[in-house]
């Protein structure tokens, strides 16, 4: 086999990269469908879709990051957590629309490989697709020496496939409909530039700080991964619930997100105080000075999706929800109005 020394002196270890992946293939490998035709590793991955399931399938894509998160996991030098936070936040994305996820692939961008990171990384991964019942059809490492220093990005992409028929797109959602919201556990993946610069900026507490409201470190509390909601929204599409319309709150939070799949002459009015805020959200609006408003455009605080549904199926939906092991509570109300959203 050709030697790659001069490579690796400029700061690129091939033969690394392959001893690394070779500990967690058999991570990788739990996560195989019987639509994979070839396994990881190909120029291209190879997924079959059988289509006698579906009358009109409709494939359904999301690309996304976990963005300054990393940092946290780099502060606390864990890197597992960030594996399932990419996977679940691109789950969420389509299956909001209804989407059964069925492959994802991972790309890392970082200026020197190293262990354990790459290993916690994919075996996040793997751990989260497996849950789902996704698989991972492949992946790209790029060690970039002198673009990265010694940082790395993450990032995912995710397809999905749905019956036509079933999509669920907000079109549906008219005044009198009821906002369900489920439960959080902390930022999820968005917010933490600013989470950052209060805590870290402004504050002087470090990744290490522990802090009684909170009843453990900052890091761990900025660190809980990303919850992946899918098993809920399958759930009540097998119960045939009339779900009309689904939010994820990421970044832009109730405000922006939820505009997203609402019709034209319709608005809604949240009161979200019927879901806990977690311990983080408090310390950070009080210590950052965080306004109401700008606290539900920049974090989710505490509701990590909202779904629509007539009136007379809300107390269905919640006993879905709450047996797929997920906090829910109604959290507001469509009215007639512009497509915007109050948060009362």
């Amino acid at each position: 086999m050709a030697k790659s020394d001069l490579y690796k002196a400029a700061g690129v270890d091939i033969d690394l990269a392959t001893s690394l992946l070779s500990k967690v293939k058999a991570d990788l490998a739990a996560t195989r469908r019987p639509e994979m035709l070839s396994p990881i590793g190909g120029f291209g991955g190879l997924f079959q879709i059988d289509l006698s399931k579906y009358d009109e399938p409709v494939m359904v894509s999301s690309i996304d990051g976990v963005g300054t998160k990393l940092m946290i996991a780099a502060a606390m030098e864990k890197y597992d957590t960030v594996g399932y936070d990419i996977v679940n936040h691109c789950i969420n994305d389509i299956s909001v629309q209804g989407a059964e996820p069925v492959y994802f692939l991972d790309y890392i961008g970082i200026g020197k490989l190293r262990s354990p990171l790459y290993e916690q990384v994919l075996s996040g991964i793997a751990g989260a697709c497996k849950a789902a019942g996704c698989a991972v059809l492949g992946g790209e490492t790029a060690e970039m020496p002198g673009m990265y220093g010694n940082d790395f990005d993450l990032v995912g992409v995710i397809t999905g496939i749905v019956e036509k028929k079933k999509l669920i797109t907000g079109e549906k959602i008219r005044p009198g409909h009821v906002a369900l919201g489920i439960a959080s556990n902390g930022l999820h993946t968005n917010g933490y530039s600013l989470a950052r610069k209060i805590l870290f900026g402004e504050n002087k507490y470090t990744v290490n700080t522990c802090v009684e409201s909170l009843g453990e470190t900052v890091g761990e509390a900025l660190l809980k991964p990303h919850i992946c909601y899918y098993s809920a929204i399958k759930a009540a599409m097998n119960s045939n619930l009339p779900l009309d319309g689904i939010a994820h709150i990421t970044g832009g939070g109730l405000y922006d997100n939820v505009p997203r799949i609402l019709p034209d002459d319709v608005s809604v009015i949240f009161r979200p105080g019927t879901l806990p805020v977690p311990p983080i959200f408090k310390l950070l609006t009080s210590e950052g000075n965080v306004g109401k408003e700008e606290a539900y455009r920049v974090f989710n605080m505490g509701v990590g999706m909202v779904w629509f549904v007539p009136r007379d199926a809300q107390e269905s939906a919640l006993e879905i929800i709450r047996n797929a092991g997920f906090t829910a509570d109604i959290i507001g109300e469509v009215v007639s109005g512009r497509k915007d959203v109050q948060v009362i």
